[in-house]
């Protein structure tokens, strides 16, 4: 079983939706964990987001990377150009990838335009996770 880490600011939106994808799409063939360089809480939109994708992530937690550094990674994913600039050097041989994703917590308007943003995101991150999954662990 490969040990996949997603990693961005503060573990509450963007590390959590991959999270919830990575592990829907590899089912049984990798254990996945979310951290942040900073712990801000799992976003209550990012849940229902998810929700509405038919993904329960409301038993998340947010967590330091600092928390993992045990743990022999295969993969890490960095979500956000913060993430990857931030990340404390932890010793892995683990296989790096990054792919800066917007930030829906950011998103400014009404609530039906920043729903479409979590939406929007939440649907760039589900693309980039299967792919990711269909690359590395469904080989």
């Amino acid at each position: 079983m490969k040990n996949i880490l997603v990693l961005c600011t503060g573990n509450s939106c963007r590390s959590q939706i991959a999270h919830g994808y990575l592990e829907y799409f590899a089912k049984d063939r990798a254990k996945i964990y979310s951290a942040g360089v900073e712990t801000h809480g799992v976003n209550p939109k990012a849940v229902q987001t998810m929700l509405e994708d038919g993904i329960d992530i409301s038993h998340h937690t947010s967590n330091n990377v600092l928390e993992y550094v045990d743990i022999d990674f295969d993969f890490i994913i960095t979500v956000c150009d913060n993430a990857k600039e931030r990340c404390p050097y932890f010793p892995s041989r683990a296989l790096q990838f990054h792919h800066n994703f917007s930030d829906p917590a950011k998103a400014i308007g009404t609530e039906e335009e920043i729903k479409n943003e979590f939406a929007r995101v939440r649907n760039e991150i589900k693309i980039f996770s299967n792919k990711f999954i269909e690359d590395h662990i469904n080989l």
